[in-house]
């Protein structure tokens, strides 16, 4: 069910992309986190803000 309405894809964007992500352990953390919440490390990215494409 692909959604149409721009204002709940801009919704659903924030919620998935807007985090970031521990390199040592690969967990999700919030925007504005200066360290990971599982292993306590620095060592922080933004998440990548594309979508995957589907193979054919």
């Amino acid at each position: 069910m692909p959604l149409t309405d721009q204002a709940k894809i801009q919704i659903v964007q924030e919620r998935v992309f807007i985090k970031k992500v521990c390199r040592d352990c690969g967990a999700l953390n919030s925007i504005r986190a200066t360290k990971c919440r599982r292993c306590h490390s620095t060592n922080l990215r933004p998440k990548k803000k594309e979508l995957p494409t589907k193979r054919a």
